[in-house]
């Protein structure tokens, strides 16, 4: 029996080296991908905000989530729930830009459930209401139940574009609009 080589990190743990896209989806070795988010930076909330606004706004919505799980994993226990429900509000704009459709609404709002409880104190400037009506909004379209028509039973699925779908996390517009 061939015994196959695992990929793994410097600790020994195993981790797939193959170059990723914009979308975290891997590709073939030797393929020129999208630099890796690193794992486990401890960022303040603003930082996590920025970095992360700024991958959203690149298309890079699974870039995204893995910075909001880092601020989930080393964040307080009162916050954890706001950054699981960003970074589940990622991945569910990543499934929905891969056509995974139906996994991509059931993470957005899963997310937005899960942000629910900050909607009014707005943590560290984020705009909690208008992710929400933002996830189940794009929820609606792409859910393969619609059909992107929010009515149950419509049938066809909808890819998205992960960059003009990207939301917006400050409370308030979006500067230059």
């Amino acid at each position: 029996m061939e015994e196959s080589r695992r990929d793994r990190d410097e600790e020994g743990r195993a981790r797939n080296a193959r170059p990723r896209d914009g979308l975290g989806r891997p590709l073939p070795y030797g393929t020129e991908g999208v630099e890796r988010q690193p794992e486990g930076v401890v960022r303040s909330p603003a930082e996590t905000v920025r970095e992360a606004q700024r991958l959203l706004d690149s298309g890079m919505p699974f870039h995204a989530h893995e910075v909001f799980e880092d601020a989930w994993k080393s964040g307080p226990d009162a916050e954890r729930e706001l950054w699981r429900g960003l970074a589940q509000m990622a991945v569910g704009l990543t499934h929905s830009a891969r056509g995974n459709a139906a996994g991509g609404a059931r993470l957005l709002r899963r997310g937005a459930g899960a942000v629910e409880a900050f909607r009014e104190a707005e943590p560290h400037g984020i705009g909690v209401g208008g992710l929400i009506r933002w996830a189940l909004e794009l929820a609606g379209r792409v859910d393969p139940g619609t059909g992107g028509s929010g009515v149950p039973g419509d049938g066809g699925v909808q890819v998205v574009d992960a960059a003009a779908e990207a939301p917006w996390l400050r409370r308030g517009d979006r500067p230059g609009k």
